[in-house]
């Protein structure tokens, strides 16, 4: 009896997940392209949507506050799924 060799894992795709594959710079680049600026504010009460908002900004505050990200990762999906 020989023995086969072991695969190696493959990551599992992820079909029931909205946000796969895409980026966060993206989530929010269509975000302001759909909402703007205010209506992202309106929809997501973060300073940094209010103040001289920019991507790179915005993308630097969401990466370090967790609640933020997901706010508007659930904004993404209930807007365009």
């Amino acid at each position: 009896m020989t023995q086969q060799p072991l695969q190696p894992k493959r990551p599992a795709t992820q079909p029931n997940n909205p946000l796969h594959g895409l980026t966060l710079e993206r989530i929010l680049t269509e975000l302001v392209a759909h909402y703007g600026w205010e209506g992202l504010y309106q929809r997501v009460r973060v300073n940094c949507f209010a103040h001289e908002p920019s991507i790179k900004s915005s993308l630097k505050f969401l990466r370090r506050t967790q609640w933020a990200r997901d706010k508007v990762e659930a904004l993404y999906v209930s807007t365009f799924n």
